[in-house]
């Protein structure tokens, strides 16, 4: 423990944000880091507990309590604290491979863990990572490590997202020959077009593929495995084949008028975007603008809030964000405790610049759309809304939300960003390679296996356990990478 009385002499502090009506004017990232002094003394508010929870990676009730990678929180806030940032990178790498990934877009479910949080606030746990991997590639500590020796053994993954790349890194450091697969024109999958640049600019993960290809793996983008290469062709050149391509398919809504023009998923809404940005400044226009257009945003979660975000940094009149669900509490309630996941209303930075844009929170709660109505032209004009209330479903045995008759309401709209979330893998793709897919078209595989019912595929990541958060995705890599180099070698070092 760096100082034991940490904990009680020190606040918790978090990065400075450029305020909301500054930060819209660009796409960059937007918060000032800590000084290298501030952030030893928020590691020194660690308490090295007993039992470190905020490295613990477990479920309770359905929740993330802890880091699914079980990073060595106590010890590399220690290190920092007494100036050792050599070792707590060390201490860092040893469980995750892509700490400036997770530094920047993980929720940290490691600060829902800490001790602290039971009489004050968690330790700052996610800058502190985020500072030690920037200061390690700052020292030229992070660098190219190729493996000495190789085994002879080639490997095939299909998708360059945290789970993809994550399989990558580990069985290329372990010697086998390893080969990404990605259809879109760059890599990094999820983490290259699904999260806009506010949240994760793009230079990071060119930095890191670069370090990836230093070490030997090798990248082909543009490449629709199933389309322009067949999946038996992969199975018979590699000795082994790894799917991670994601829970792809967007869940769609089911309402008249669904078909007409301008409306939109939101992961097709936040890929053009940053193609274009990333393109041309978005100066070639080839993305969906929400310039001058009243926008709704169909979904309450981070895809949601990165709908907004972007919205009005395109220019929009207006926006509108639904979430079926009621609004949570602000504060903890009795029956939701530490170490439990907070089940609190979250404000995020799409909606803080709402707020201060528009004068409102964007958030409509307990509403869904129950009609779409199209201009003689065919483009959206306007939704018709509905209030939702909780009922007991007898036939379906639980709670339901429910229409509230006599509650429906017009709005005008141009532009619908449906951010529903995703219903598991794509049909071409696990058609081509014959794996079985359970009822939600996750890739079906024995508990605790990755090994599908194919002879040398695998499959890891949001194509096998659902739609989840980029750390689990990399856990999900790292334990997949293990089972397919013991399946290679007859036993594992990894």
């Amino acid at each position: 423990m760096g100082k034991p009385t940490g904990f009680l002499e020190y606040d918790r502090k978090e990065a400075v944000g450029e305020t909301p009506l500054e930060r819209i004017k660009h796409f960059n990232e937007f918060h000032t880091p800590l000084s290298k002094k501030e952030q030893e003394l928020q590691g020194a508010r660690c308490m090295n507990c007993g039992v470190p929870f905020c490295q613990s990676g477990i479920l309770i009730k359905g929740m993330m309590t802890g880091c699914p990678l079980n990073n060595l929180i106590p010890e590399w806030n220690d290190a920092a604290c007494l100036g050792n940032w050599d070792e707590a990178y060390f201490r860092l790498r040893k469980t995750n491979p892509f700490p400036e990934f997770t530094g920047r877009v993980c929720p940290h479910p490691c600060e829902v863990g800490c001790t602290c949080n039971l009489n004050g606030e968690p330790i700052n746990i996610k800058e502190k990572e985020l500072s030690i991997i920037e200061t390690a590639f700052a020292k030229g500590l992070a660098k190219a490590n190729p493996p000495a020796v190789r085994t002879g053994k080639k490997v095939a993954v299909v998708g360059s997202g945290p789970s993809g790349l994550c399989v990558a890194y580990y069985l290329n450091k372990r010697g086998h020959s390893v080969t990404v697969y990605e259809r879109s024109d760059r890599p990094g999958g999820l983490l290259m077009y699904g999260i806009p640049n506010m949240k994760l600019e793009k230079i990071y993960i060119d930095r890191r593929v670069k370090l990836m290809e230093a070490e030997g793996v090798e990248f082909k983008t543009g490449i629709n495995v199933g389309i322009d290469i067949k999946a038996a062709q992969l199975t018979k050149e590699y000795d082994a084949v790894i799917l991670c391509c994601g829970a792809s398919n967007p869940r769609d809504l089911k309402v008249p008028g669904r078909k007409s023009k301008g409306i939109y998923f939101a992961v097709d809404f936040l890929t053009a975007t940053t193609k274009s940005l990333l393109d041309s400044g978005l100066s070639d226009g080839k993305y969906i603008s929400a310039k001058d257009k009243n926008v709704m945003v169909i979904g309450g979660g981070d895809t949601g809030n990165d709908c907004v975000g972007t919205s009005i940094r395109h220019g929009c009149k207006s926006i509108l964000q639904l979430e079926m669900m009621p609004k949570l509490p602000d504060e903890r309630t009795p029956d939701n405790p530490w170490p439990e996941w907070p089940k609190v209303c979250k404000t995020d930075y799409g909606q803080e610049e709402a707020i201060a844009v528009f004068g409102k929170d964007p958030r409509e709660y307990q509403t869904t759309v129950k009609e779409f109505i199209a201009d003689e032209k065919g483009n959206v004009c306007k939704a018709k809304l509905v209030k939702l209330e909780s009922k007991f479903d007898k036939k379906a045995g639980r709670n339901i939300m429910a229409e509230v008759e006599g509650t429906e309401y017009e709005v005008p709209v141009d532009l619908v960003l449906i951010a529903a979330g995703f219903l598991g893998s794509q049909s071409y793709v696990t058609k081509a390679f014959g794996v079985e897919t359970n009822p939600r078209t996750n890739v079906k595989t024995a508990e605790g296996s990755f090994r599908t019912n194919k002879e040398k595929v695998f499959v890891a990541g949001d194509m096998h356990s659902g739609q989840s958060l980029v750390v689990r995705a990399i856990r999900e890599g790292q334990d997949c990478a293990r089972e397919v180099d013991e399946y290679l070698m007859g036993y594992t070092n990894l």
